[in-house]
């Protein structure tokens, strides 16, 4: 991981964890000047359209009392750590305690649900760790489940607080959410 001393323009941090830098995947190539920004800032289009229809789906079942923010939310964990979220579920009433709108948040979400990963390989030690990592950091901050989805290998991870095994399914499984939602990403994906 790089420290955050280094001379990397700062809209290339995808996430800092224990005060070291994590960089979008190919911030090389923007550095080099063969990609731009957006290029490496965007989501595939299935992770786009997993996201997009995961908001929507839940957004139609889940009650009033939550609010479902996208578009990699920022979420600021401790004093040396942010992470970005692609879907996060909010009880609304925490999220009337937010002051400032343009800052980060330092609530945590009930659920966090992520779609592979935007880092840099180089920043990470390993994959695997990668996620382990984010996942704890996650539910010790408060979240009470984080859902991955990895479109390669068409699996989904379930954390949650508490519980010592994570489950491991496979895109066909069902699975529940929030409010007792259930989701099936390979259904969702048709």
């Amino acid at each position: 991981m790089k420290s955050l001393s280094q001379n990397i323009p700062e809209q290339l941090t995808y996430e800092i964890y224990n005060g070291k830098q994590i960089h979008y995947k190919g911030y090389k190539d923007v550095l080099k000047g063969a990609k731009q920004i957006d290029e490496i800032m965007g989501s595939s289009y299935i992770q786009s359209l997993i996201i997009s229809r995961l908001f929507l789906l839940i957004g139609k079942l889940i009650s009033d009392n939550f609010e479902i923010l996208t578009s990699e939310v920022g979420l600021k964990i401790g004093k040396n750590s942010m992470r970005a979220a692609d879907i996060a579920i909010y009880e609304k009433s925490k999220l009337k305690k937010v002051k400032d709108l343009n800052k980060l948040l330092e609530i945590p979400p009930k659920y966090v649900i992520e779609i592979d990963i935007k880092a840099a390989k180089e920043d990470i030690e390993d994959s695997a760790g990668y996620y382990h990592q984010k996942t704890d950091q996650l539910l010790d901050f408060g979240v009470e489940t984080v859902i991955w989805i990895f479109t390669n290998s068409k699996k989904i991870m379930i954390a949650q607080k508490g519980k010592k095994n994570w489950e491991t399914t496979s895109w066909a499984e069902t699975f529940y959410t929030i409010e007792n939602i259930a989701l099936n990403v390979e259904e969702l994906t048709r």
